[in-house]
């Protein structure tokens, strides 16, 4: 008797709800990688916090879960909760290296305000 989990219902989305830059694709590629997940993916949501209301959180996982939506973009994958995806609609992810700022950072043309360290913002 064989115990197979039941397929997991999840959407499919593009780059109209998150594109991905060039260096951001590699830094991630590289990341998943070295975490010997070659084929997992990037999840990205917005939480409640920081000093204007809303943050980011990113972590790396195996897949969507449930009622997700999965990006495949640029040979990598990015995953999003449908809560989060109503405030990143539309956003670039980007990576940069600086010393001081260095990480991934998203462009989301739907927040109105940003803090001053840049680390939430507002809808």
């Amino acid at each position: 008797m064989t115990t197979e989990s039941p397929p997991l219902n999840y959407k499919i989305g593009n780059e109209r709800l998150i594109s991905v830059t060039e260096k951001a694709a590699r830094k991630l590629a590289s990341l998943l990688e070295e975490k010997g997940q070659p084929h997992g993916a990037l999840r990205l949501k917005v939480v409640g916090g920081g000093c204007s209301g809303l943050q980011y959180v990113m972590d790396l996982v195996e897949g969507p879960k449930e009622r997700d939506i999965l990006v495949p973009i640029q040979n990598i994958r990015l995953v999003v909760d449908p809560k989060s995806a109503l405030f990143v609609s539309g956003s670039v992810l980007d990576y940069s290296e600086d010393l001081q700022q260095g990480g991934f950072k998203v462009t989301n043309p739907n927040a109105v305000a940003h803090c001053s360290c840049g680390e939430s913002f507002a809808v």
